[in-house]
Parts: C-alpha cells; sequence; structure tokens
C-alpha cells in the first residue's frame, strides 16, 4: 500500500486482513476507506471506533450458492452463486449481479463494500449489496442464458425483495439476463413485484435513462470537478476505457457537453480516433453487432487505428503486462469505466506525463492504490468511482420510486433529476474535504461522508 494508515487505524485494518485472508480486492477497498479516516482520528474519535468499523467491515450475510445448468448439448454445467448483503443501515440492500468468469467473494464483498458508501452519498435511502457468479454469457446461446438465468434466480429469490434486496445488472448483466431473472422470479412467487429488481426493460417497469445512468452520471461529476476550478468539458481530448454500457453513454454525454473522445477499449485492445469516435459506429459495433473494437477500425477508416492488446510500447494492454496501454494516448481528461484495478502505475504516470488534467473513475475501483497514489501527487483532479459513477444506483432508486408508485417518468424529467443528484454528491465530496482539511481532495470528501452517514445509522439503531 502507498501510504501509511493512522497509528489507531493500523490495527484494525490488520484484524480485517486476518479475518479475510486471502481477499485482495477487499482488503484494497477496506484499506482505501480506512485511508480516509486519518482526518477525523483524532478530532472525532468517535466515528474510528473499532466497534464501528468492525461491524461495517463484517457484511451482514454472505450467501453462497451452486447453479446447475444444462447446455444446448445436453452437458450438466456447474457455476457458483454469490449474493453479499452488506449494510442495511440506510435501507434495503442494492447493488449489482455480475456475470464474469472472475467473479469470487473477495470481488463481491468488495463491490459490496463499496456499494455501501456510494448508496449513501446518494442521499437515497439504500443499503449497501452485490452478487453475481462466475458464469461467463460471451459465446453462449439466448437458451443457455435463459436456463442460468433461471436456475440462479430459482436460489437468489428467497434472499431478494423491495423492502429487503433489490438487485440490478453489472458486467454482463444487461437487459436480456435481467428479463431472464425477473420473467423466473415472478413465476416462482406468482406475484408482479416490479421493484424487486431494477434496470428492467421500458415496457415492463424499467426506468429511462437508467440504461444511460453510470456514463451520463460520470461526464456530469467530472464537469462539475472541472467547473470547480473554472474549467470546462469544451474542446477537451478525452479517452474512456471500456465500450460496455459505461463507457458508451460517457462518450455520448461528454460528445453533448463539447468534449472529445479520442480512444476506448475493450478486452482485445484499443481503438484510437483523431477524429473523435463515431458513436453511431460505436453503437453498433458493440451494442448490435457485438463485435471486437478491430471491426470499428476497420470500418471508420483511416482516421482510427487499432492497437492489439498486449503489443508492448504504447500498445501494451496494462493489464497483464504492466504497460500503460490506452492510458499513453495524450488527453486532458481520463474516464476508466472497464474493471477493477484497470489503471495501473504505469499508466498513471503515463497521463502525468502527457498533462492529463482530471481522472474520473466510471467503473468500480478502477484504479490501483499506486496509480491513486501518483495522480494525487501530481496535482490531477481524482475522483474515486462511489462518487462519480453513483448515476446508475441513483437512477436504480429512481426507477423503484417510479414502481412503488405506479408511475412512469419521462427522459428529460429523469435526466434532470440524476443531474442534480451528481451535483448534489459532488458538492457533499467538496464541503466534507474542505471541513476536515482536505480541500480539493475528493477521495477524503466522499470517504468521509459516504462513511459518517452510515456509521450514524448504526449508532442510532443498537449494535445489531
Amino acid at each position: 500500500m502507498p501510504e501509511k494508515l493512522h497509528a489507531n487505524l493500523q490495527p484494525m485494518f490488520d484484524a480485517v486482513l486476518a479475518r479475510n485472508p486471502g481477499e485482495s480486492e477487499f482488503h484494497q477497498a477496506v484499506y482505501e476507506v480506512m485511508l480516509s479516516l486519518t482526518p477525523i482520528a483524532g478530532h472525532r474519535p468517535e466515528y474510528a471506533q473499532w466497534s464501528i468499523l468492525k461491524r461495517i467491515c463484517e457484511p451482514e450475510r454472505q450467501i453462497i450458492f451452486r447453479v446447475p445448468w444444462v447446455t444446448d448439448a445436453g452437458e450438466v454445467q456447474i457455476n457458483r452463486g454469490f449474493r453479499v448483503e452488506f449494510n442495511s443501515a440506510l435501507g434495503p440492500y442494492k447493488g449489482g449481479l455480475r456475470f464474469h468468469p472472475s467473479v469470487n467473494l473477495s470481488i463481491i464483498k468488495f463491490l459490496g463494500f463499496e456499494q455501501t458508501f456510494k448508496n449513501s452519498l446518494t442521499g437515497m435511502p439504500i443499503g449497501g449489496g452485490k452478487g453475481g457468479s462466475d458464469f461467463d454469457p460471451k459465446g453462449r446461446s439466448e437458451g443457455e442464458i435463459m436456463r442460468f438465468c433461471q436456475s440462479f434466480m430459482t436460489e437468489l429469490y428467497r434472499h431478494i425483495g423491495e423492502y429487503t434486496d433489490v438487485p440490478a445488472g453489472d458486467i454482463g448483466v444487461g437487459g436480456r439476463e435481467l428479463g431472464y431473472l425477473f420473467g423466473q422470479y415472478k413465476r416462482i412467487v406468482n406475484r408482479w413485484e416490479a421493484g424487486v429488481l431494477t434496470g428492467k426493460g421500458l415496457s415492463w417497469g424499467g426506468s429511462r435513462v437508467r440504461t444511460e445512468a453510470t456514463g451520463y452520471g460520470t461526464v456530469f461529476f467530472a464537469r462539475d470537478m472541472l467547473a470547480e476550478v473554472g474549467e470546462s468539458l469544451d474542446g477537451k481530448r478525452v479517452v474512456v476505457s471500456g465500450s460496455g454500457n459505461v463507457a458508451i453513454y460517457a462518450v455520448e454525454k461528454i460528445h453533448q457537453l463539447g468534449g472529445t473522445v479520442i480512444a476506448c477499449s475493450d478486452s482485445s485492445g484499443f481503438v484510437v480516433d483523431e477524429h473523435g469516435l463515431d458513436l453511431d459506429l460505436l453503437k453498433d459495433v458493440k451494442e448490435v453487432r457485438r463485435e471486437r473494437l478491430s471491426v470499428y477500425a476497420d470500418e471508420r477508416g483511416p482516421s482510427a487505428r487499432f492497437v492489439p492488446a498486449g503489443s508492448g510500447g504504447e500498445g501494451s494492454s496494462g493489464s497483464g503486462d504492466g504497460g500503460a496501454g490506452i492510458w499513453a494516448v495524450p488527453c486532458d481528461v481520463a474516464l476508466p469505466c472497464a474493471t477493477q484495478n484497470e489503471l495501473p502505475a504505469a499508466g498513471a504516470k503515463a497521463l502525468v506525463k502527457n498533462g492529463v488534467r482530471l481522472v474520473a473513475e466510471g467503473a468500480n475501483m478502477p484504479t490501483t492504490p499506486d496509480a491513486v497514489a501518483i495522480l494525487r501527487e501530481a496535482g490531477v483532479l481524482y475522483a474515486p468511482g462511489k462518487a462519480s459513477n453513483a448515476g446508475g444506483v441513483a437512477t436504480s432508486a429512481l426507477e423503484m420510486q417510479q414502481n412503488a408508485s405506479r408511475d412512469s417518468w419521462g427522459f428529460e424529467e429523469t435526466e434532470a433529476r440524476l443531474e442534480e443528484i451528481m451535483g448534489a454528491i459532488h458538492r457533499t465530496c467538496v464541503e466534507t474535504a474542505d471541513r476536515y482539511g482536505h480541500p480539493g481532495d475528493y477521495v477524503v470528501g466522499a470517504n468521509l461522508a459516504g462513511y459518517m452517514k452510515v456509521a450514524d445509522a448504526m449508532v442510532a439503531q443498537g449494535v445489531i
């Protein structure tokens, strides 16, 4: 870890390490929050008591289950399902489901821990949770995905509900998967409970702007960060990692606000388009045809070039060989929107060398601790995902409101609510950082604000 914890906090972190061996992603998430408690460890010691921290770091419930299903060829497959219901001090557990081969308990716990504070920052009455499976939907037929989702929900249904735990989508879980999950839930319980899942289709209880929300919200937050120092996105060169839902709609909003996105990536490499990404073509390649970015480069023409992952130099992936990857592309603003720990120290050094002004996380914990330290030491404006990518869960909470009132809002109304929420989160981060002697530090502001609200609620509700 690049920085030392406060002397009073180190034994507590050591206890978390001992209690949760081998869970590196979870350790990283806990460390980051504990590091931000240093400004209040001396002035507000009540918030740094082990009696609170040990409960916040321990999930209320951890559910692991078997998911059996049958392939088109008749072969029986077994995957592992997870749901970590981390903290319900502020409301029902709320957080997505991730279907990806990398999913394990450490990743689900880190995501649930982060979600608790992210949800706190939204100001909405929702607690934190996360779930998923090591199932990989890539390369699977529609029938196989449906059968897996039905088997997954056959176990999960008994643990969720609109007043208990409300899952949503995440990596590998989009509208198709949510449809199969909701259908099976409805079939089992014999009730139409629209509020049990969010991210649903518009024709069956979904909310407008939910698809765009995380990407849009990240850009709103980045815009407000720049405005805080008298700048704007207009004319800025932007690099966005990823090319999934979050990245695509971040690109869309950046272009609407006058910036130019010149690069994005997928697991096969990244594309650089000096004229600015063609959003219509990108959506067609990634959302409709589900092709690799090399196809985008081939069809875009001479302005675009594709750099395969692991090709060395500027083209090194940044994920397996320690290279800078897409982060070597000179830019003013960088938005990591793919997955955890995708922006390493080498990438941060390249960004700083090329004069990056701002980094805002669209993904969950995409920047390694060493890279965060490099960016902050260089004076780069840096926003952690629990603040900057909270737009997705905020809009999920708006979907829950609409479901509860049997209502449906228009796109403009919902986007305005999203923009208002992201603005409030930004103000909270700035004011909290100022109050505790770290002006302009969004990490301290986000972590302290999110943590203290959860801690206050837990203390008020007693030792439960």
